[in-house]
C-alpha cells in the first residue's frame, strides 16, 4: 500500500469519527454573557390628551353676485382673484333708462308738491266761509282735495326713492371683503333682476372655518372619562391643524360652533373651528387633520424609539425585570413630543429598555445601564463622575 492510499484512509477515518461523535460534543455553542442594554426609569406625569380627527376647510362667507335690475352690462370693474373690499364696484349696468326714471320721478314730485299749497289754501278759505257762503258739503270736498294732494306728494316721494335705488343698483358692488371669482358675463350681455345664474362669487378667506368630525362613540367615551375624573377637562377647546403637505399650521383655531347632531351616514358630530388666514394658506375644500386638546391625563411617556408596533397593531416595549428582558404590551392614547402616551402595560419606577433591543428575546439575560435621552433623541450614558454624558455606542443603540 503506497503513501497516497494511507493518506486517503486517514482522512476517511477522521470523517467517520466526526459523524459518530455525540451531537452534544459536535454542536456545543460557546457561552455568551448578558447583553448590555440602556434603560431609563419610568415615571407618571400629567400630559395633554389630544384627539386627532379629519377636517375640511369651508369659507366663512361666500356670496353669489346677482343683479337687482335688468339691463346690459357696460363694464366689469374688478380684477378676478385680487382682494376686494365691501362696497367696491364690480359690474356696471346701463344707467340710461334708470337715470331717465329718476328725472321723471323728480318732476312728478315737484308737481305733486305744488298742488299741496293750492289745496291747503282752498280748504282754509272754505272753512272760513262755512255758515255764510260755504256749505258743509263744500268743506268736506275741499278737505278731500287737500288729502289727495298730500297723498300724491307722498307717493311721488316714494317713487323718487325707488327710482334712485334702481339707479344705484346699476352699479353692482361687493357685499363683503374677499376674493372675487372670474366673471361669468361679458360686457354687452343682458342680465335680469334676480336671475338664477350668478355674475360672480366673492369668498371671504380670512378668517376661515374648518369643520372637524368626531365619532359620536368616541365622544361618549371621553365624556364618561371626564365624569369619572380620569380626564381633567381643558378650560377652552382649541385646535391645531396639519395641512395636506404635512406641515403644522401656525395659528390655533377657536371653537365657534359645537356640534349637536350625529350624521346618519358617518356617525360623526361636526365641530366648527375658526382660524386666522391672512396668507390664505388654507383654502375652501382643503382636507386637513385637526388636533384638539381635550384635557390632561396621568400617563407614562414612552419614547417612540423604545416601542414597536406589531403586525396586529399592538404596541409593545421591553423592560428590565430581575436581570431579564420582558416584553410588555402597551395601551396608548396618542403621541406627545415624540413619545407614546401610555396608560396601560407599564408602571412608574420600572426600567424601560431604550437601546440594545435588536434581536432581544423574551427572558434573555441583560446587563442594564442607566442612560438618558437628550433633546435631539440621542441616547447617552448617565455620567458617573460629573463629566458630560457620552453617546451610547452604535453596538448598543439597537433599533426596533
Amino acid at each position: 500500500m503506497n503513501r497516497r492510499h494511507l493518506l486517503c484512509l486517514a482522512r476517511t477515518g477522521s470523517i467517520l469519527a466526526a459523524l459518530w461523535a455525540s451531537p452534544g460534543q459536535a454542536q456545543q455553542p460557546p457561552a455568551q454573557g448578558a447583553r448590555a442594554v440602556g434603560t431609563i426609569v419610568l415615571q407618571s406625569e400629567s400630559v395633554p390628551l389630544i384627539s386627532t380627527i379629519p377636517g375640511r376647510a369651508v369659507a366663512r362667507d361666500a356670496v353669489s353676485i346677482r343683479p337687482r335690475v335688468d339691463g346690459f352690462v357696460t363694464d366689469i370693474l374688478y380684477s378676478p382673484g385680487q382682494p376686494i373690499k365691501a362696497g367696491a364696484p364690480m359690474f356696471q349696468i346701463d344707467r340710461t333708462t334708470y337715470q331717465a326714471s329718476v328725472e321723471q320721478a323728480r318732476a312728478n314730485l315737484a308737481s305733486a308738491r305744488a298742488a299741496v299749497p293750492q289745496a291747503q289754501a282752498a280748504y282754509d278759505r272754505t272753512r272760513r266761509l262755512q255758515g255764510s257762503a260755504a256749505t258743509q258739503s263744500s268743506l268736506e270736498e275741499a278737505l278731500a282735495t287737500l288729502e289727495q294732494a298730500q297723498a300724491a306728494e307722498m307717493a311721488a316721494e316714494a317713487a323718487l326713492r325707488t327710482a334712485e335705488a334702481q339707479l344705484s343698483w346699476t352699479t353692482i358692488t361687493s357685499p363683503l371683503d374677499g376674493l372675487p371669482s372670474v366673471s361669468a358675463v361679458s360686457v354687452g350681455d343682458l342680465v335680469t333682476a334676480g336671475q338664477s345664474d350668478a355674475l360672480a362669487t366673492v369668498t371671504q378667506l380670512d378668517p376661515i372655518d374648518v369643520d372637524m368630525f368626531e365619532p359620536s362613540a368616541r365622544l361618549q367615551r371621553i365624556r364618561d372619562r371626564i365624569e369619572a375624573g380620569t380626564i381633567q377637562r381643558a378650560d377652552s377647546i382649541n385646535a391645531q391643524l396639519t395641512l395636506e403637505n404635512g406641515r403644522t399650521y401656525a395659528a390655533k383655531g377657536e371653537l365657534v360652533a359645537p356640534g349637536f347632531e350625529v350624521s346618519t351616514s358617518t356617525g360623526a358630530i361636526d365641530f366648527r373651528f375658526r382660524f386666522e388666514n391672512p396668507e390664505r394658506r388654507i383654502l375652501p375644500g382643503m382636507f386637513v387633520r385637526g388636533s384638539i386638546e381635550i384635557g390632561r391625563i396621568q400617563a407614562i411617556l414612552v419614547p417612540q424609539m423604545a416601542a414597536t408596533r406589531g403586525r396586529d397593531g399592538t404596541l409593545s416595549a421591553w423592560v428590565a425585570e430581575d436581570g431579564k428582558a420582558v416584553r410588555r404590551t402597551l395601551t396608548e392614547e396618542g403621541v406627545h413630543e415624540n413619545a407614546w402616551i401610555v396608560t396601560g402595560g407599564l408602571n412608574p419606577g420600572e426600567r424601560l429598555i431604550v437601546n440594545g433591543t435588536t434581536g432581544l428575546a423574551q427572558g434573555a439575560e441583560i446587563a442594564p445601564t442607566p442612560v438618558e435621552i437628550d433633546e435631539n433623541g440621542v441616547v447617552r450614558d448617565l455620567p458617573r463622575d460629573g463629566t458630560d454624558p457620552a453617546p451610547a455606542t452604535p453596538a448598543d443603540a439597537g433599533t426596533n
